[in-house]
């Protein structure tokens, strides 16, 4: 049994409920440190937690620490679509390493206001984004299924009970080279500077149908069940099954945790709030982060103020390693507020990085390691663990090899080394040049093959 909540402010409240009951069973947890910690959307649900906290004469808890990964802070737009030109960058094979497929991308993230300009600090605001919808008309019904629940995300694809499944040919194909050079002569075939009349600044799906359509070995994988958008090189067809309800109903498991034995846990519900597919009618928490920093501040929660100043004042560029000594990605630290970059890890840290997530916990929101931080003594700026340039100028790429199979990993594809480094020959100059703004003119397109081929 469940019950939908009318906003995330009850939310919020709800949750303080639970933890005043939990005290009650557990009373030492009320003068404990509190680490609040959560990925995904927990960038909405945290930031509304700990606006609740505030607001309370008596918490039931000592709120401590906040920690969020990947969050929804703000807008869809701002936190699924804006960075698709960085996924790129990232994982260039979801374009096949092609040069002029990465310029179209990049001249459409500019003309949809998606390529902000970072200064440190920050002067001013970012101007509010007004993106181009999508016009995807008949497709529309397609394109919404898309857009699933994380908890249908998760859920076992009857695909996976097909039989006799065979491993398709990763061979290029002329077919698809000639598909894919039609959409490449559509390009240079309309205006410079328009925004793709079909996709609008949706380039995230986009992407992912240009790789389901072109890349291999994406290319032939089915559009909602064939691509990991929690893990980019994930290319299983179908994905392999991540369902938590049989532990979490083990009579042992609720035992442990104090849980009613007489109701099924389930991973999420469709329709949270208000019983409704309209979604959460609150505003996205970046829009009361300042005050929030204030009021953290003020009572002492170190980790979420923001001294003042708006941004960093130094770009992140310091490395942190984890227990094997190997690198394992960027942290800064600035003004109680700490930013952590993991290598090697998509949306799902401590599951796709184990190891380093463990450390990052152990030292960063459990501990008070102080790689990354911003000192300054007489004047002097230094940040410890010192800075390096080229973390400062470049995307982490991720790893060359990209895995496939059917519900679980059986082969890996590599692109040949040749096209590799003419990829990274292009993107140093592509990235270095007008400071990572569009330097090359790049005609926009309607993709036209929407369907796999």
């Amino acid at each position: 049994m469940w019950m939908p909540v009318e906003d995330e402010d009850q939310m919020g409240r709800d949750f303080f409920g639970f933890l005043a009951n939990l005290v009650k069973v557990f009373p030492s947890l009320k003068t404990r440190p509190l680490h609040i910690t959560g990925e995904s959307y927990s960038g909405t649900y945290i930031p509304y937690i700990t606006k609740t906290y505030f607001g309370l004469e008596d918490p039931p808890v000592k709120l401590v620490k906040i920690a969020i990964g990947d969050g929804t802070l703000g807008s869809d737009w701002e936190f699924e679509v804006l960075p698709t030109l960085t996924v790129i960058e990232t994982y260039p094979q979801l374009i096949g390493y092609d040069p002029d497929v990465y310029k179209y991308f990049r001249e459409q993230s500019h003309l949809c206001g998606f390529d902000i300009n970072l200064t440190y600090p920050q002067h001013g605001h970012f101007p509010t984004l007004n993106p181009q919808e999508p016009n995807f008309g008949d497709d529309a019904a397609k394109r919404a299924s898309k857009k699933k629940s994380f908890n249908e995300a998760f859920k076992l694809d009857s695909h996976f009970t097909r039989n006799n499944l065979k491993v398709r040919s990763l061979e290029p194909g002329s077919e698809r080279l000639a598909k894919r050079d039609q959409w490449k002569r559509d390009i240079i075939g309309r205006p410079n500077g328009t925004i793709d009349p079909y996709y609008g600044c949706d380039l995230y799906d986009e992407m992912i149908d240009y790789a389901v359509n072109f890349s291999l070995p994406w290319k032939g994988n089915d559009e909602e069940n064939g691509f990991d958008v929690y893990q980019i090189p994930d290319a299983l067809d179908p994905e392999a099954p991540m369902d938590a309800s049989i532990f979490l109903n083990d009579n042992r498991t609720r035992a442990a945790i104090h849980a009613p034995t007489s109701k099924n846990w389930a991973q999420g519900i469709n329709y949270p709030f208000n019983n409704s597919f309209r979604g959460d009618p609150s505003v996205e928490p970046m829009a009361f982060l300042t005050e929030l920093a204030t009021n953290a501040s003020h009572r002492g929660v170190g980790n979420t103020t923001f001294g003042g100043i708006q941004g960093f004042t130094r770009k992140p560029s310091t490395p942190w390693y984890g227990d094997d000594g190997v690198f394992a990605g960027i942290v800064h630290q600035e003004r109680n507020w700490t930013y952590i970059l993991v290598k090697g890890a998509g949306h799902l840290v401590p599951q796709q990085q184990p190891e380093r997530a463990f450390v990052f916990l152990r030292e960063f929101v459990f501990g008070n390691n102080e790689t990354g931080l911003v000192t300054s003594v007489k004047g002097h700026t230094t940040v410890i663990g010192g800075e390096d340039p080229q973390l400062a100028n470049t995307v982490l790429t991720g790893q060359s090899g990209i895995y496939y199979g059917s519900g679980t990993t059986q082969y890996t594809y590599t692109y040949p080394t040749a096209t590799i480094a003419a990829w990274e020959t292009f993107i140093a100059f592509a990235t270095d040049t007008e400071n990572g703004k569009v330097a090359a003119s790049a005609t926009a397109a309607q993709l036209v093959a929407r369907t796999a081929l």
